[in-house]
Order: structure tokens, then C-alpha cells, then sequence
């Protein structure tokens, strides 16, 4: 996805330029684009400005590509492009803060209650251990463990569609636990 904005961003400057065409810069944005849209990256929060950043950086390199004498140093003029560019952006934004009596903020959520938590933390387990023991076994290593179907059936022994019934009919019973229903 990289290339094609880089390569995308010569193609424009190249066809805007006519005659000027220069076969050297299209071959430097192939090799660097990669590098320069990871430079951007790191100077804007949005991948989308990184790549409108490196384009407007290039477009800048490209006009002044007859200009530079030492091609070895590329990357030091077009990174340089990028923060002179960025900075005039920051320095040009504008700021829409006005004071009010009111703040903006949402209230915060209430944190749930540790005990609650705890209560339905322990309800959870009394229904698991109602299970029978390969239901569990499997809910377990599932839910608890975080295993996938794959990997539950290569440690039970099993096959998958065995773990995918087998669960199914855990979590119905679960479902239907009197102890859980306030749960709901």
C-alpha cells in the first residue's frame, strides 16, 4: 500500500512537469518510498496525513531535483521536507478552543463493584462445575484458556467437531443455569 502512494506522487509531478521527467527521481521513490512513508508515519498520527505529507515532501524534492548536487544525500533533503512541511502545517492549524462555563467531558462510567464482580466471577464457576468433566474440560480450555477448537481437540485427543458440540451443548447449559439468569 506504500508503493503505490509513492509511486503515485511521482507519477503526478512527473506528468504535471511535461518534459522534465526525470527517470532518477521515479527510481529513488521505488527504493525510499517505503523508508520515507515510515518517516511520516512517525511525525502525524494519521496514516492518511503521513501519505499526504510524503507526497507534498516529494513534490518539493522533485522541483528542486535539478538543484541537488549530491544525490547520496537524498534522504537527509527529502526527511528534512517532511519536518519543514509538518512544522508549517502545526504552525498553521487552526485552534477552535473557546472557554465556556460547562466542560465537554462525559461523566465518567460508575466503576463497576468489586464485590459484584467477585459474586458473579463465583456464580460462573459453580455453574462450570456443573458441567460434566470433558465439558468442562473443553469450556475450559476454550473460554478460560483461551485455546481454539483446533488445539482443545489436539490436547483432549479428540476431534474438532467434537470440542464444537461439545461446547455448544456447555454453553446451553450455562445459558440456562438459575444461578446466572440474573446475570442477564
Amino acid at each position: 500500500m506504500t508503493t503505490p502512494v509513492c509511486t503515485g506522487a511521482s507519477r503526478a509531478v512527473a506528468a504535471s512537469a511535461g518534459h522534465r521527467r526525470y527517470p532518477s527521481f521515479s527510481s529513488y521513490v521505488r527504493a525510499r518510498g517505503p523508508v520515507l512513508l515510515r518517516t511520516a508515519r512517525s511525525l502525524t498520527a494519521n496514516p492518511s496525513d503521513a501519505e499526504d505529507l510524503l507526497q507534498t515532501a516529494l513534490t518539493k524534492t522533485y522541483v528542486a531535483w535539478e538543484r541537488i548536487e549530491d544525490h547520496r544525500a537524498l534522504d537527509g533533503y527529502v526527511r528534512r521536507a517532511l519536518v519543514n512541511t509538518r512544522t508549517s502545517q502545526w504552525r498553521k492549524r487552526k485552534v477552535d478552543e473557546f472557554a465556556c462555563e460547562e466542560l465537554p467531558e462525559k461523566e465518567a462510567a460508575p466503576a463497576p463493584d468489586p464485590a459484584e464482580q467477585q459474586s458473579l466471577h463465583d456464580a460462573m464457576w459453580r455453574a462450570v462445575l456443573k458441567l460434566p468433566d470433558r465439558q468442562r474440560a473443553m469450556v475450559v480450555l476454550r473460554y478460560y484458556e483461551d485455546l481454539s477448537e483446533v488445539q482443545t481437540a489436539d490436547v483432549l485427543g479428540v476431534s474438532v467437531g467434537t470440542v464444537k458440540s461439545a461446547v455448544s451443548r456447555a454453553l446451553r447449559k450455562l445459558r440456562e443455569d438459575p444461578e446466572l439468569s440474573p446475570v442477564r
